[in-house]
């Protein structure tokens, strides 16, 4: 059951993709490694989270948010702040009758003010750096919420500045793994929403990308 509705998913996907351009990938074998595979890599890290709403940012094409609401049940937002995008989010949605799954259009920071603390966890692939996808998260979980990060190649760099924000976002490293993906590598790496931030959250609109911490 839960095979049909992915592999329904993708179709509409591809199907889509051929008016619009949701998504890189085109073709069927790609589309179930890399988008479908790959979103459900981060279930073991959704399932740890605790009870609760799901909100999956920057959900474009609708990957992780649609393959985790299928596999994991929680009540899923999709976020995305591309109209065009939503509205195919929102009729895929509708198709495929998936009633745990509702869609929001607008930016991330707008969301953490209209719901602050909402969410048990907060998904986000290729969609940033670590640092600003804390950020982002931060406002949005609730105490003890997860944020799980889809991620590529991670410079220590980039992973040493996130730790350096822990605690000025309010957000803990608790798991870090590497998984092989056909000849691709993902790295899911999740935080705990684990005090309260230091700084006021969300931040105007656009800093987080334009001026990050």
């Amino acid at each position: 059951m839960h095979d049909d509705l992915l592999k329904r998913h993708l179709e509409l996907v591809i199907e889509a993709n051929k008016t619009t351009n949701i998504t890189r990938i085109s073709t069927w074998d790609e589309g179930m490694l890399l988008h479908v595979e790959d979103s459900l890599v981060g279930l073991p890290e959704v399932e740890e989270a605790p009870e609760g709403r799901l909100v999956d940012i920057g959900s474009g094409a609708g990957y992780p948010g649609i393959p985790l609401a299928i596999e994991s049940g929680r009540t899923t937002l999709l976020a995305d702040s591309v109209g065009k995008k939503t509205a195919i989010l929102a009729s895929m949605v509708e198709e495929l009758g998936l009633d745990n799954v509702e869609v929001y259009t607008g930016r991330i920071e707008d969301l953490a003010r209209e719901k602050a603390g909402v969410f048990a966890v907060v998904t986000a692939r290729a969609l940033a750096q670590l640092s600003v996808l804390m950020e982002f998260a931060s406002p949005l979980l609730q105490d003890g919420g997860r944020l799980v990060c889809y991620k590529a190649n991670v410079s220590d760099e980039e992973l040493h500045h996130a730790l350096s924000l822990q605690e000025r976002l309010g957000m803990s490293l608790v798991s870090d793994r590497a998984v092989e993906l056909g000849d691709a590598c993902r790295r899911i790496i999740s935080f705990e929403k684990s005090g309260r931030p230091q700084i006021n959250l969300p931040r105007k609109t656009g800093m987080a990308q334009k001026r990050p911490l």
